[in-house]
This record gives structure tokens, sequence and C-alpha cells, in this order.
């Protein structure tokens, strides 16, 4: 799962603790067992485990299929999946997600992100799921601008930094679309905007392999630079700068 998939759900299942209504029942639920159900979900979500995760809600959903907590649990079972690298299943519980609220703007960042990762050059059906990835992405960038706190502790400031690390990776799914379509230009402007969001190392070196590819060679070997002068760089984010950099040192001769 990204860093900012998971800083979401966080955010998302933070927000329950405070949902105890008196007489100790979640608010919203009707009955105990559908409330004790509600706090099963939010702990295994908290306890990180996705085989826990996807049991609670599917317990939930089950039992109660008109819980006030269903969006939120298949959400959750989504994300599990797709930590456990079941994109179908994943992909099939975000649809669902998506049924109850088209506007789920994790959702769409969640179907986006599998499509544009996993969609591969001789698939036959590669611009259908191509487009509908382009317009999950870009509905997720509009929806996350307008959407409500997550969690009302969250400051103004700590929302608006979620807001764009969503948006970040939004972005950086974006340009590895227009890398299937090499449209490297395209995919250069999307991959700058998701590090200007969020300049993590992994949308960096896609930035300068993009640039790269686009022929501005100085331009990749000097991202490429920034980004091996960290001494803590992750070895397979290393080696990809250290290939990037080379490849463009020698178009340039």
């Amino acid at each position: 799962m990204k860093t900012t998939i998971l800083a979401g759900l966080l955010m998302l299942v933070g927000s329950l603790p405070g949902l105890r209504a008196q007489g100790g029942l979640v608010q919203g639920t009707k009955s105990k067992g559908e409330s004790d159900a509600v706090m099963a979900l939010m702990q295994a979500a908290n306890g990180g485990a996705p085989d826990g995760v996807i049991k609670a809600a599917d317990d939930l959903v089950s039992k109660y299929n008109d819980t006030p907590y269903k969006e939120v649990a298949l959400y959750l079972e989504a994300t599990a999946y797709q930590r456990k690298r079941d994109n179908e299943k994943a992909q099939i519980y975000a649809e669902r997600v998506l049924d109850i609220n088209p506007k789920h703007y994790q959702a769409e960042l969640l179907i986006g992100d599998i499509i544009a990762t996993t969609t591969r050059e001789n698939d036959l059906d590669k611009e259908e799921k191509l487009t509908k990835a382009e317009k999950l992405l870009n509905d997720s960038i509009a929806n996350v601008q307008s959407a409500p706190k997550p969690n009302p502790q969250l400051s103004d400031a700590q929302w608006d930094e979620g807001k764009k690390q969503i948006a970040g990776e939004a972005h950086n799914d974006l340009g590895l679309v227009a890398l299937d379509r090499k449209k490297y230009d395209l995919a250069v402007k999307e991959f700058q905007t998701s590090v200007d969001m969020d300049p993590q190392p992994a949308y960096q070196v896609r930035l300068a392999s993009a640039l790269q590819s686009a022929g501005k060679n100085d331009e990749a070997i000097v991202v490429c630079d920034k980004l091996l002068a960290d001494a803590n760089l992750h070895p397979q984010i290393k080696a990809v700068a250290e290939q990037v950099k080379k490849t463009a040192a020698a178009a340039k001769k």
C-alpha cells in the first residue's frame, strides 16, 4: 500500500473512536451486535493485519448490510486486499464503495493506481483501461479538494497536507498512464506535479526517467544527482536513479 493511501486510511479510521454514543453503542448502530462488529473492524484496522481486516469487514457487512459503516468496511477491505497483492479483489471492493459513494476519492485513487501499475503494453484492452484510470484519478483529485475532513481532530493544515499527498499520488499515477501511452512530455508534467505536492524519492526517480525518455537528459541527470546525494536512499530507487543517469549520460554523447 502506498504511503498516502495508508495515511488516508489512518485518518479515516482515526475518526471512529469518538463515535461511542450514550448507552455504549457506536453512533448510528441499532444493536449491541452491530456496535461490537464496528468496533471489531476498527480494532482490526488499527492492528494492521489485512486478513483480520477482511474478516471483520465481512462479518459486519454480512450480518448488518444496512449499517451506516458499510462504506468504511468495504473500503478497508479493498485496501486490505491491495496489501495482500490481490488486485482483482481490491478493485472489486473499491467498486462497491463507489456504488455507495461515487465521490469516494480514496476508492477512485485505489482503482486508478491498480490500473496504472498493472496495465501492460500488449493488453488488448489497454486503452480502455488507461482511459478508465485517467478518469478515476482526475475525479479523485477533484473530489478530495471538496471533501470534508475524515477526522475532525485534524487541523486545517494537516488536512491540507493530506489532500496534497492524495493528489500527489494521483498525479504520479497519471504520469504512469502517460508513460504507458508513450506521451513523455505529459508524463514529465504529471510527475513534476506529484513531486511538487509530495517530494517522495519514488516520484522523483520516475520524473527523472520520464525526463530521460523525453530527451531532456541534462534535467534527468540533475534529478538523479539530487537523489543519489541522499545516503539513506532506498537501494531499489538508487539502482533506478543510477541506471537513468547512465542512460541519460550516454544519450548526450
